[in-house]
This record gives structure tokens, sequence and C-alpha cells, in this order.
């Protein structure tokens, strides 16, 4: 095996981070298969001595030493055998380098196809032991390329290339080559065969873990994060709650002068975000859960599906439902309950029909 073959082995072991001694295990077996292919009884006494500090590769035979002619390969005749060690005798045994051109060419082919099935496995490995312990975590990826067509981008953690997809990215958001972001690990999957790492920026976890990192009240448990729903570019809601009385849930995420929430803000692309006292009332809650809008009533439904009536004032409905029902949806989601929400006085009966329909359409949207 040549000076070549060793620089291969060496960057595939740098760019791979693929130990040296494993590569090398690679070859030796390559080059024993390619042996036993040419003499299948020569397990006991072939040897592949490979060293790449000293760009040694040698296909040692032990061969007993006789005095006529050899029957077996693992026997040398004494003439033969003194021109290797001048001192043996009869009965000796000595190591004999076989040619290794004969075998070089198999056994690079052997071993050239268990590296390259050692290197995908190992990567697996590799891949899963780096990202297990950070799984449902914030880490941060460096932006490596941006394809022009999709604009999903292939961003780089902790030497690992992660496929980052467009839909995964806050709306509105535009990322460059080189850019720093803080991504949510939503997972790995296709463990048993090819690992990928999910990552995403659209996750409500994503908005917690900000919250957590940026809030030393949220990370020491002082300030616990009770529920949160989300809708990526627009609007969270946070429901919070405080475990010492003389802390200000909401004041402490808010910070001095703004400067906590306006961090995440920032690190959000700009996303609005209601930060709610939490109540183990229902009632409280829904009504809290539905801010900035102004609820009067809210009647829980009876039974085991948790629904309820809300009734707001007439100039509060548009706002408690939300463009599109985006105020009534996160409500919704963020309590848990289906929400009807409906005027304080109804509408004139010479216009019922007309005002009926936008009631209906307010109902629609704010149950989820």
């Amino acid at each position: 095996m040549d000076n070549e073959i060793f620089e291969s082995l060496e960057l595939i072991s740098r760019e791979n981070g693929i130990p040296m001694e494993m590569l090398i295990d690679k070859i030796k077996q390559g080059v024993l298969k390619a042996v036993k292919r040419e003499y299948p009884d020569c397990e006991e006494f072939a040897r592949i001595d490979v060293d790449p500090d000293k760009r040694i590769f040698d296909v040692i035979f032990m061969r007993n030493v006789v005095d006529d002619e050899p029957t077996y390969i693992n026997e040398i005749n004494i003439d033969e055998a003194r021109t290797i060690e001048p001192n043996c005798m009869v009965g000796d045994v000595i190591a004999y380098k076989m040619p290794t051109a004969r075998f070089g060419r198999v056994a690079a082919q052997n071993a050239k196809q268990s590296i390259r099935h050692d290197i995908k496995e190992f990567e697996k490995n590799k891949l899963i032991a780096q990202f297990e312990g950070k799984e449902n975590d914030i880490v941060s990826a460096t932006v490596l390329r941006i394809e022009p067509n999709t604009g999903n981008a292939t961003v780089l953690i902790d030497k690992n290339e992660i496929y980052f997809f467009k839909n995964e990215m806050i709306p509105g958001e535009t990322l460059n080559v080189g850019d720093i972001v803080k991504v949510y690990v939503v997972g790995i999957f296709n463990r048993d065969r090819k690992p990928t790492v999910k990552i995403s920026r659209t996750h409500k976890e994503f908005v917690k873990r900000l919250f957590e990192l940026e809030i030393p009240e949220i990370y020491d448990g002082t300030v616990e994060v009770n529920a949160i729903s989300r809708e990526a570019g627009a609007r969270t809601k946070i429901a919070v709650s405080s475990k010492d009385p003389n802390v200000d849930p909401v004041g402490a995420c808010i910070g001095p002068k703004r400067s906590r929430i306006s961090s995440i803000v920032n690190e959000l692309n700009g996303e609005k975000i209601d930060i709610i006292v939490y109540d183990e009332d229902p009632a409280v809650f829904i009504a809290k859960a539905l801010a900035p809008a102004e609820v009067l009533k809210v009647e829980i439904g009876e039974g085991e599906e948790k629904t309820c009536r809300v009734v707001v004032p007439n100039n509060q409905l548009s706002l408690a439902i939300g463009n599109k029902g985006q105020n009534a949806k996160l409500a919704a989601r963020l309590t848990g309950y289906k929400i009807d929400i409906n005027p304080e006085v109804a509408p004139p009966a010479e216009n019922e029909e007309e005002p009926a329909e936008g009631a209906a359409a307010a109902e629609e949207n704010a149950e989820i």
C-alpha cells in the first residue's frame, strides 16, 4: 500500500472525525479477506501489519522451515528461509513477507466498501450522540447556504450540516449566509436508517426556551410558564405564574425598561407577545387570554367537553376575535377551551339578518 493510500486515510479521518485506528482496522480486514480468498486456510498463520506513521503495509505469513519441497503455503524450504533469516534452522518459524501487489486491488476495494459503510454508521451514531442532549432545546446555527428557489437553508451546528426548511423559519424573516441564528431542536428522526435533525424557529417551544434564556426567574423556577400558544411571525400568547408572592411574573418577563421582552421580540423578528397571568379559575384565565379585548362575562359550559360562552362589549367584538380570528384561536389554544364570543347587546331587529351572519362568523373563528 503506497503513500497515497495513507494520505487518503488521513483525509477521511480528518473530514469525518473517524479515528485512524478504526480506518486501519478496516484496511486490515479488507486485505485479510483478499488473502483468505486466495489462501482459504491461512487464517492461523497470516498477519497484516499496517503502520500509518512509518508508512508500512505488510502481509506476513508465518512459515515453518522445512528441508525439502514445501507442501503447504505455511512452509518454506531451508535455503529460501536463510535468505530471510540466515541463522534459521529446520523446524523454526519465520516471518515471510508476501508480495502485497497481488492483494492490493482486491483488498483496496474490500476496504473501500467497508470504510464507506462504516463512515455512514459512524456519522449516524455521531449525529445522534451530538443531538440527543440538544432535543427540545435551543442551539446556535450558522447559515451556510440558502437555496434561491425554495428558500430552504443549510446551517452548521456543531460541525454538522443540518437542513433548515423554509416553513420552519419565521414568516417574513430573511436569513443571509453567515448569519448566526437561534433554532429549536425539535428532534431526531429516522434514527435506524438515515437520521435527520429537525430544527425550527416557528415551534411554540422555541418561544418558551427563549423566555428561559432571557428571564432568570423562569430559568430558576421562580416564575413558571403554564401555557403557550403561537402564530409564528404574528403573535404569541404566554401564560405565566409566580411561586414567590413578591415576584410579579409579568414584570419579570418584561424586565427593566422592557429590556428582556424586547430582546425576545427582536429574536422573533418583531412578533407580538401577550404576557398573561395564569389563573386556575378557567373563567378568569379565559378572560385574560382574550386580551387586549375587554371581557364582561365568561360562562363555562357543562359536561366533559371544555366549552365556554364569552360576552364582550359591542365595540370589542372585532378585537376579541382578532384579524382572521387570530386572537380567539390563540386564546382557545392557550386555555384549552372552545370559545364562543358574543356581543353584549344584540343588534336592532331591522338589521337582524346581516349582524347575525357576522356573529356566526365570529363564532366559527373563535371556536377552535
